[in-house]
This record gives structure tokens, C-alpha cells and sequence, in this order.
């Protein structure tokens, strides 16, 4: 049944022009956001609690402008299958890639930090294009083996190499060859809260995943922030932020701390691109 769905229509709809696409995004942004009101009560409740002092006139028109912006993000997940690369470099504009490529140049592995906001499915895509180092992503498969697999291919597609996270251990114990830029996603609700890094973000007590600082000071590598802006619908801007370039002098937590103060920064900018949907304070400190 999977494959038959994945063939029959995700598949096909890969293959439309960016016009249809997003007619069917406005399709979905009436069904899950006006009749079905997916995940309603975790979207609203995560907004009131992260602006306390925003009106319920505010919050709703940034519930109404998450539903858009998800719905995009759901078309343009299925467009990824298929993309060109000439369609992804139109849609994906990296401003700053010499401080990336800097390191590399310096023979430097680094790891790279981002959270869940604006389209970082495509932006992962987009950044071996143009990066001179070795680009792997950390990632947790999904269940469905039939479209973990189909995922993986997609996100690989333009150099990209995807690593399982129970085998990030042994990766880094590893490494050899050319210089390694390594993807972090660190915004995640942690599974056990006793190893998270406890912070204030956006107004509430927040666990975080502590793998990107310990990695950087076990081996020293500098750690840069992926800022993603939407510039328009199916546009993004990318620019890098250096939060370190030698982690071990840094006190423990600082690291992340660094990551949580910039993506907070960028959440408040443009507050209807995070993904709101997800259940993140579930784990209380």
C-alpha cells in the first residue's frame, strides 16, 4: 500500500510546476488548518506560553500564517523527490559560504547546528552544492522502512549522506579522508530530560539535545549556526553564524546556549516558520 500511494500520487505530484504545487498547498491549508485544525490545542498552547504578552488577535495570525507556511512545507517536502538542481539553487540562496568554506580550506571538520524552522529539509539539500567540505546529516529513520528509505534518497540526491543517530558514536570515532561538515538538528524534544541542557527559550524552562556540544569539544570542532530566513513562498535565504571556533574553551552548555539565543532570535523575526506543531515542552525539567 505504500509504495502504491507513493507511485500512484506523491510521485506524480513531485512532478508539477511550482504553480500547481502550491494551489494544492492552499487545498491543504483549508483542510488542516480551517476543517480539521491539526494538532490546534499544541499549536495554540506553545504560542501562548512562548508570548505571553502578544494578543489573541496576534497569536491567531501567527497560527494562521504556521498552517500556511507547514502546508507549503509539505509540498515542497514532496517536490524534494524530483527537484533539479538549477530548481533548488533558485530556491535556496546562501549568502556567506566562505566562512563555511574557510575551514575547509584549513583542512577543519565542523558541525553545523539548526533547529526546525523554515525549510530546512531543502536547505540540507542545497548545501552540498556549494560546500567544500564532506556534508553529512545526523537523523533518526522513520518506522516505515518503504519511505525511510525514499526520504534518504531525497535528501541525498545532491551529495548529501544521511547517518542513522544510534551510529553517530561510531562515525566520529571514524573519520578520515577530507574535511566533514556534520548537520545537527538540536531543537528536538529530548527523550530522556535528565541529559538535556536545561534553558530559558522563549519564555519557558526548555530541554536540549546535547549532542552537537559534546561531539564539538570531544574533537574540537568549530560550530556554525544555519540561519534560515523565507524571503518569499518557495524562497529561502541561508546565512551562517559562527558560535565558536575553538569549543573546548568554552563552558559547558555555552554552546548551546549560543544555538537556543540564535534560533530565538530568528523565531521571534519570523515567528510563523517554526514548527509550532510539535509537542516541545511535553518533557518538564
Amino acid at each position: 500500500m505504500n509504495n502504491i500511494l507513493y507511485y500512484i500520487l506523491i510521485l506524480p505530484i513531485s512532478y508539477l510546476p511550482n504553480k500547481f504545487l502550491y494551489g494544492l498547498s492552499n487545498v491543504l491549508i483549508l483542510i488542516l488548518g480551517r476543517f480539521i485544525k491539526y494538532r490546534n490545542h499544541i499549536i495554540t498552547s506553545n504560542l501562548r506560553n512562548s508570548f505571553p504578552n502578544k494578543s489573541k488577535r496576534e497569536i491567531n495570525e501567527i497560527k494562521l500564517g504556521f498552517y500556511n507556511h507547514f502546508c507549503d512545507l509539505i509540498i515542497e517536502s514532496i517536490k524534494g523527490f524530483t527537484i533539479s538542481r538549477r530548481n533548488i539553487e533558485n530556491r535556496i540562496k546562501i549568502n556567506n559560504q566562505d566562512l563555511l568554506n574557510s575551514f575547509a580550506e584549513k583542512g577543519k571538520n565542523v558541525i553545523l547546528i539548526g533547529g526546525h524552522y523554515n525549510n530546512w529539509e531543502m536547505t540540507a539539500q542545497r548545501m552540498p552544492l556549494v560546500s567544500k567540505h564532506d556534508l553529512f546529516a545526523i537523523y533518526k529513520p522513520l518506522r516505515n522502512k518503504f519511505y525511510d528509505l525514499k526520504m534518504k534518497n531525497s535528501r541525498e540526491k545532491f551529495g548529501l549522506k544521511m547517518i542513522s543517530m544510534k551510529n553517530t558514536k561510531d562515525y566520529f570515532n571514524n573519520i578520515s579522508g577530507n574535511p566533514r561538515a556534520i548537520i545537527f538538528g538540536s531543537d528536538q524534544s529530548p527523550s530522556n530530560s535528565k541529559n538535556a541542557h536545561w534553558i530559558n527559550f522563549l519564555n519557558q524552562d526548555t530541554g536540549f539535545l546535547f549532542g552537537a556540544e559534546k561531539y564539538s569539544k570531544e574533537f574540537n570542532w568549530p560550530v556554525i549556526y544555519v540561519s534560515i530566513q523565507k524571503v518569499r513562498r518557495g524562497s529561502y535565504e541561508v546565512n551562517y553564524k559562527l558560535i565558536t571556533g575553538n569549543p573546548i574553551s568554552e563552558s559547558n552548555g555555552k554552546i548551546i546556549e549560543k544555538f537556543a539565543q540564535f534560533l530565538e532570535n530568528d523565531i521571534k523575526n519570523q515567528p510563523s516558520f517554526w514548527l509550532w506543531s510539535h509537542d516541545r515542552w511535553k518533557k518538564k525539567k
